[in-house]
């Protein structure tokens, strides 16, 4: 009996110990894909499901284009099955390090006679990144909608690479991420439609495909919304505003309200459109896109416009006699007349003259 009972125990303890190595199995066999910024780790995570681990590892507080990883971290890159790049000189730490260039994808790569070039260089502080440079190429690719979603096609081919037999499923979570893609991009375009050559200002030269893939009159500035402009930056705002009189700025983050103040004086609005470069505290990067879309709405209602026309009182016209005699008796009642025929011309006014 008591030996039978050790055996019982002993397999009991190695089932439970079995469970948890299988699963650690499961996981380890598992593709990594490393991402250099959010948009793409969300692609990824969007089109792989479970079935790849999505690793961007940059922290919280930096803005990952400028971010330099440790070497720890650079390593861990190494050993990734598959790097997910931006392309369009973002990252520029990919340059200074040795990574597998099997493994590297640029994202941007089917992009390249659509990428912006910058006209000049500018250099400054913000974050904890230090000083850099916004030079070489424009690089937040992923806020013109349809070159976002060219960037998650090119990333789909990547991973079925490495999981050939999920390629269905893959094609299926491409698929619903395109459609909600194409819903912003519509959505963009219709703002386009409405906003017209108003000018906008931008708060930060990121704002590039943006401006160009919804036709807008934007030009940019370069200000921290954590900081209080000094009077060299405002004096340069007001002679902007000469050739350029925009009544709204788009940031990238809320501004302090000191800064909102002020603006706000000068008959300018502040409304904020995040890049999302790095990962939201809250939702997703199509969560974030729809709420930066919707304040864009708000600053420019689609209005109703009522023409009027103003005449003077004539003499009774007989054409408007088939019209009132063949009306409905009931609101929302439809009659459908033959033999009526009626002569729009006959139911204008006659010309006036001076």
């Amino acid at each position: 009996m008591g030996a039978a009972l050790a055996a019982i125990l002993l397999l009991s303890a190695c089932t439970q110990n079995e469970a948890p190595s299988q699963a650690n199995e499961a996981e380890l066999a598992r593709p990594q894909a490393y991402t250099v910024n959010y948009p793409l780790a969300y692609f990824a995570e969007r089109i792989a499901g479970d079935e790849l681990e999505v690793v961007f590892p940059a922290p919280a507080d930096v803005d990952p284009a400028f971010w330099s990883p440790t070497a720890d971290t650079v390593a861990d890159y190494q050993r990734a099955d598959v790097v997910l790049l931006n392309g369009a000189g973002y990252a520029q730490w990919v340059q200074r390090v040795t990574l597998p260039q099997s493994r590297l994808v640029d994202t941007s790569a089917a992009l390249t006679d659509q990428l912006i070039p910058l006209e000049s260089t500018v250099t400054h502080t913000h974050g904890p990144g230090g000083d850099h440079s916004h030079a070489g190429t424009a690089f937040t690719t992923w806020l013109d909608m349809s070159l976002a979603a060219s960037q998650a096609r090119t990333i789909l081919d990547a991973l079925v690479l490495l999981r050939p037999e999920s390629q269905s499923e893959f094609r299926e979570n491409l698929a619903a991420l395109e459609n909600e893609l194409a819903a912003l991009d519509d959505r963009l375009k219709a703002l386009s439609d409405r906003i017209g050559k108003q000018p906008l200002l931008f708060s930060h030269p990121v704002y590039q495909y943006l401006i160009r893939g919804y036709r807008l009159n934007g030009r940019s500035v370069h200000w921290e919304p954590d900081e209080m402009p000094d009077e060299r930056q405002w004096q340069e705002l007001a002679e902007l505003l000469e050739e350029h009189p925009a009544s709204l700025m788009i940031w990238e983050g809320k501004p302090l309200d000191a800064t909102i103040s002020r603006l706000d004086g000068l008959g300018i609005h502040s409304i904020v459109f995040e890049p999302s470069g790095n990962r939201p505290e809250q939702g997703s990067f199509v969560a974030v896109m729809d709420v930066n879309v919707a304040a864009l709405e708000q600053a420019f209602p689609d209005k109703l416009a009522v023409l009027g026309v103003l005449i003077e009182e004539g003499e009774h016209k007989t054409a408007f006699e088939p019209v009132w005699s063949n009306l409905p008796d009931e609101v929302g009642e439809e009659i459908h007349h033959e033999g009526v025929e009626i002569d729009i011309d006959d139911l204008l006014p006659l010309p006036q003259t001076p």
